[in-house]
């Protein structure tokens, strides 16, 4: 079973570019009211789906399915450290693989603090440290640029996965035309943008980073690419216990599952809302595949994801 296309209302750009641009002025900021809009679809849905939400159990083999989820999350939690080391190496700098692992761990919860910048701030001040996992400490703008870089293939590798679900009336297409703008032409520009913003907001908590002085990208990231292509998918494989647990996976193919979930997960990673996507992943999800899934059994398998992670 494939998914439909998801149609966006002609007016939603242009919003989102007033308000970006500043012509449209939101008490507390952007990131709050997204993040109020997302935990009120998500109340709303758990009160009206409440009473068969409470009739909805796990029998043996389901606790057994969820437990394999969370097995499987923290194992995608160390691929995505590796992950790291893969962009450290293909940035030229030698890590100490197990050393960066441990510390990428030991800085992921971090992610869930409100502002949703202190994980990046400890990796950063972490590889520039005299102590980094590294054969040399990295310097303040190469070090920003692997930070950066780490999201923004996830982002990239999770899109690409879109397709699993089919034509979707062309927003398979959609999905892997961002692996364009990881050509050098294009990545350059981009992550000496985020660089700066990101250098700025870091400069806020007296973090002062140099951007421009990471160098100038080559080549294509084909290899820090496929190590976050195997992050997101297992990642996925996390979800997808979930699905098993509540008995679920009938319900749609496996290709249409990756893709709803690849988009969600998308969603909560670049949206600007909760710590952690919180909020916006389970909203963006229930959204793509409300259409098939009873919204009940849905929920129910977003929020034991989310527990799970």
């Amino acid at each position: 079973m494939s998914l439909p296309a998801v149609n966006i209302p002609p007016a939603i750009p242009s919003l989102l570019q007033r308000i970006r641009a500043g012509g449209m002025g939101l008490p507390g900021g952007l990131k709050l009211w997204i993040s109020l809009l997302s935990f009120g679809f998500l109340l709303a849905a758990l009160v009206g789906h409440g009473r068969q939400l409470l009739q909805l159990s796990l029998d043996g083999q389901g606790w057994l399915w969820l437990l394999l989820g969370v097995g499987v999350s923290l194992l995608s939690l160390v691929a995505n450290g590796f992950s790291l080391a893969v962009i450290l190496r293909w940035l030229g700098l030698r890590p100490r693989w197990s050393e960066l692992v441990r510390a990428y761990l030991e800085t992921n919860l971090r992610k869930f603090l409100p502002g949703g910048i202190w994980h990046l701030t400890s990796r950063v001040q972490l590889l520039r440290a005299g102590e980094a996992p590294l054969a040399v400490p990295a310097s303040a703008g190469l070090a920003l640029a692997a930070v950066l870089l780490d999201p923004l293939l996830a982002a990239v590798a999770a899109l690409a996965l879109v397709a699993a679900g089919g034509w979707q009336n062309g927003l398979a297409l959609l999905g892997v035309l961002p692996l364009a703008l990881l050509w050098p032409r294009w990545l350059n520009p981009l992550l000496g943008r985020l660089e700066r913003r990101k250098a700025s907001e870091l400069a806020e908590l007296g973090l002062e980073i140099e951007a421009a002085a990471a160098p100038s990208i080559r080549g294509y990231p084909w290899p820090p690419l496929l190590g976050q292509l195997l992050f997101v998918l297992l990642r996925f494989g996390g979800f997808a216990c979930c699905v098993q647990a509540f008995d679920l996976s009938y319900s749609l193919s496996w290709g249409g599952w990756l893709a709803g979930f690849a988009l969600a997960w998308t969603a909560g990673l670049v949206v600007p809302g909760a710590p952690g996507g919180l909020g916006v992943f389970e909203a963006a999800l229930l959204l793509r595949l409300g259409f098939a899934i009873p919204e009940a059994p849905l929920l129910a398998i977003a929020i034991s994801y989310r527990l799970v992670v």
